[in-house]
Parts: C-alpha cells; structure tokens; sequence
C-alpha cells in the first residue's frame, strides 16, 4: 500500500474515544518526522446505580473537555479538527435546546430484559433481524427505546448517542452516524434509513430520530473556547467500526477481532450476509467507512476478567496477573462465555462457578489466590469461542481466511493472542491498542484531504493509507 504525505496544513488534529471504562483524548501534530500521536488526557468511566445503571454525563463532558482544552492549549498551531468515536447503543435524549433530560442508561442495565420479550409480541424477532441484519441482543437501542416508552419516561424532542450528542453540543448540526446507527437495530439493511415499520410496530416516534450521515461528514465548526472553529467530523462514531478503520489491510483473506470489554469478531464485507445461517446464528451486519458492513458476533470479552478483577480488589495487576495465568494449569472444562447470566455485573466468579457447576464441574477458588486459574480458564474459553466464530464467518462469507488481526486494549495479552492463534490456526498479528483512535484519525485526515467519495471505494482506501502511516505514529 502506497503511503499518503503529510497535509499542507500542519495544524493538530484531535480525537476523542469514548470509553465504557475510560475515555481519552489524542492529540495528532506533525514533526519534521512525521505525525506524532500523544495521549493529551485519559480518565476512569463506568456506569453507576442512580435509578437504573447509568452513565454519569456531567463528569464525562467535563473530563472531555478538559482534555481538549489541554490539546488546544499544546497545540499552539492550532486545532483543525475534531472528531468522537465512542460505545455504541447508548443515547442521550434532549430537550429542544439540547439540553440532556437525565444521565442516559448503561446498556447493562436490566429493564432491557422485560422490554426485549415485551417488544418482540408487537413485531417478530425474526420479522426484525430480517429488516435490519443486526444481532438481535437486549443492549440494541431499539429494546432501550422500548424500555423508556413502557416506563413513560419523557421522549424529549431528539435522541443522539453519545458521540453524536458531544459533536452537537459543540456546535455540529445533529445527526445520526451510519456506524452507529446501524447498531441501534432501527435501521433498514439495505439502505441508511430509519426502519419505518419497526418505528410503527413499537410505537417509537421517528421524528425524534435524526438524518442517517455516512463516516466523514462534516458537521460545522466548534464553539468551544481555545478551539473555535475548528472542524467536527462524525468520523465511524461506533469505536469498533473506528478500530477497523484502523487496520491498514488489503486483501480478502483476513478477519477482525476487536477485543476489549467486548470481543467483536468478524471481517469486511462489501454487502451484507443476512441469510437464514447468519440470521440463526445471530451475526451482525453494521455500517463500516466506506459502504462497507462489518459482518460479525459480539462475544462476551475482557469484561469477564474485568468483573472478576473487582471482586479480586487490589491483589492483582492485569499485566502480573496474566503472567501467572499463563503458568497455571490447563482448564478441564471451558466456559460459555455468551450465557446471558455472564453478561450481568457483580459476583462473577460466583456467576463462573454456578456454570461450571451446572455442567457437573468443580467450584473453582473464587478468591484472589485462585485468580490465575479462573483468568487462565477465561482465556481459554475466549480463545476456544473465537475459533468457533471464525470457522463459521469462513463459511457464511465464503473467504478463506489466513490472518486474524487483534486490535483494542486487549490485544496487548499475548498469552490470548497465543491461544487463539492455536485454536483457529490462523497467523495472528497485534493491531494497534488503540485502533479506535488511528481510524478516528485517519477519517478525519481522509475528510480534509478531500477524498469523501463512498461510492467508488476511494475514500476506504484513503483512510487505509491513513492509517498505515498512523500506526508507527501512536505514542
């Protein structure tokens, strides 16, 4: 792949990743070098009790804030664009004035449960995996949206998610990103618009919803002090459509995993697969840059390790701890680590344990000495229920795939990276940590040189060119 040359205009570029356990702000300057990536400013974020699980907003807009301002004020060339990516389901709903009516919802809250039985007698499940392609999971914004109605929460005038909310609380015109709104589960599969018979089904509003945008629009300038005027770009505003924009691959032999609180694992398509295979399956089918679809499964992820380390408190660091796991036994019997009781939060080696019990197993240590051989048997399920997954993507999409690229946090665990180069015989290559913000880059690069085409694939292999030449860039 031919590289790009660095912009006439020199001024910094800025992305901003919105995390479910910590959010950041990445500063792009350009060095007789080259570019140069840094990390400007990073903080904790998880959801907390507050009449459901929630998000608390207010600290997330004042931490984003004060990293962008630590940008504007490092840059003194200036800033020339800005741009969000974030976690996907997840809104906020405004009043007129864009005014938030409430922190939003976690997608891990439970009132989904109810909702989605509740939602699925006024339209088939079937019925709507056929209309959208999506994965058909309780998190789905359209079971969120259900939920609010049966609760009779106040609609509010619009619904944004989260990256979206930010670029229009900063001045960009109010959209609704492609990446992201095909996670929603509202949106047609063929075409990016709202699903109407879905909206109608429900009883949903579909004024409240805004304009479907492809990655790469520009939305307007910002107001924020120190960085007025610069540029907001929806990039790929769902992060794991971001972090595959920022693997620099060509070729058809090649899958994905983005591992992190989740594992998304799955390839590039050029159209969608909603088959009856997929469809029983439950694969998903969602926007990628480019008018592309990244056809793939959520698997339950780092968030098991993650849960378990809670309970665990201090005695453990993540890098020490998978150390240990790598020299514990192997486990006599793997997890399932899709079962739903696995998703919920709180006492996850009790919930581990209840599993491998109900399959005729043994308890295992759930206190901090046993930790590594819980974390070992994490690992293994993982790696195990990522061969399954790809062996099926090879399948339904008719690719013969040869290499499997990690991206995400948690593709710095080479002791996972090993195993699941073991169980699916793939050659594995480690991906940037944090490939959300090289994509969110590289678009927003793309945008500004002037490549913004979808329809002859010019602009996904402009963001490709990006990319490559971002990756060395990441401090």
């Amino acid at each position: 792949m031919s590289f790009v040359s660095a912009p006439a205009d020199k001024r910094a570029v800025v992305a901003v990743d919105l995390g479910a356990e910590s959010c950041r702000v990445c500063l792009l300057r350009w060095t007789e070098a080259g570019p140069k990536v840094s990390l400007v400013h990073r903080f904790a974020n998880s959801p907390r009790e507050n009449d459901g699980l929630r998000w608390d907003l207010g600290m997330i807009a004042a931490g984003v804030e004060d990293g962008l301002r630590k940008a504007a004020a490092i840059a003194t060339e200036g800033i020339r664009s800005v741009a969000v990516d974030g976690w996907a389901v997840d809104y906020v709903r405004i009043d007129a004035d864009g005014v938030p009516l409430e922190d939003p919802f976690c997608y891990r809250d439970e009132r989904t449960i109810a909702a989605e039985v509740a939602a699925h007698k006024k339209i088939p499940a079937d019925r709507m995996r056929e209309l959208t392609g999506i994965q058909l999971i309780r998190i789905n914004t359209v079971y969120q949206q259900f939920a609010d109605q049966l609760a009779g929460r106040k609609p509010g005038v619009q619904w944004l998610n989260l990256p979206e909310y930010f670029l229009s609380r900063w001045g960009g015109t109010r959209v609704a990103e492609l990446t992201n709104a095909t996670h929603t589960q509202m949106v047609e599969l063929h075409e990016p618009e709202w699903c109407l018979e879905i909206f109608d089904a429900l009883g949903l509003d579909v004024s409240r919803a805004l304009p479907v945008v492809p990655p790469g629009t520009l939305l307007g300038t910002m107001n924020l002090p120190g960085l007025e005027g610069a540029s907001l770009i929806a990039p790929a505003c769902h992060d794991t459509a971001s972090a595959i924009a920022g693997i620099p691959a060509v070729g058809n032999d090649w899958a994905y995993i983005s591992s992190g609180t989740w594992s998304l694992v799955g390839t590039l398509l050029e159209q969608p697969r909603n088959g009856a295979a997929a469809a029983a399956e439950n694969f998903t089918n969602l926007g990628a840059v480019g008018g592309r679809t990244c056809f793939h499964k959520n698997v339950n992820g780092m968030w098991l390790l993650r849960q378990c380390m809670n309970e665990w408190g201090s005695a453990w660091e993540i890098a020490e701890l998978v150390a240990a796991a790598e020299r514990a036994p192997r486990a006599d019997g793997l997890l399932d680590v899709d079962e739903a009781d696995l998703m919920l939060a709180g006492h996850m080696p009790g919930r581990i344990n209840a599993q491998r019990v109900r399959r005729g197993l043994a308890a295992m240590d759930e206190s901090a000495a046993g930790a590594p051989a819980m974390a070992r048997l994490i690992f293994e399920s993982l790696a195990a229920r990522y061969a399954e997954v790809l062996a099926r993507i090879a399948e339904l999409s008719g690719k013969e795939l040869k290499r499997l690229f990690v991206v995400g946090g948690a593709s710095q665990n080479e002791f996972l990276n090993r195993l699941t180069a073991e169980a699916t015989g793939l050659q594995v290559f480690r991906g940037s940590a944090e490939s959300s913000t090289v994509g969110n880059l590289a678009v927003q690069l793309a945008v500004l040189d002037g490549d913004r085409d979808d329809s002859t694939g010019a602009f996904a292999e402009a963001v490709s060119r990006w990319a490559e030449m971002l990756i060395p860039a990441m401090g």
